[in-house]
């Protein structure tokens, strides 16, 4: 299936969870710092493990950085 993750086309297997998402891109369920919206909603942290997508879904992934 394709998703949309921060405007940009993703492949993910038929099934993927948001927490595969996560995954591909080094984070887990755990990490502190992240804020996710699927098509346009925020999704609470606690449901980030069962979050299932569908095809054609968009996702925001935040990921906040410290520094200067």
């Amino acid at each position: 299936m394709i998703v949309t993750l921060n405007g940009s086309p993703e492949e993910l297997p038929d099934g993927a969870q948001l927490s595969d998402l996560l995954a591909v891109h080094g984070h887990t369920t755990a990490a502190r710092g992240i804020a996710i919206a699927l098509n346009g909603a925020v999704v609470r942290r606690a449901d980030w493990a069962a979050q299932a997508l569908d095809d054609g879904d968009a996702v925001e992934l935040l990921v906040a950085v410290q520094g200067g």
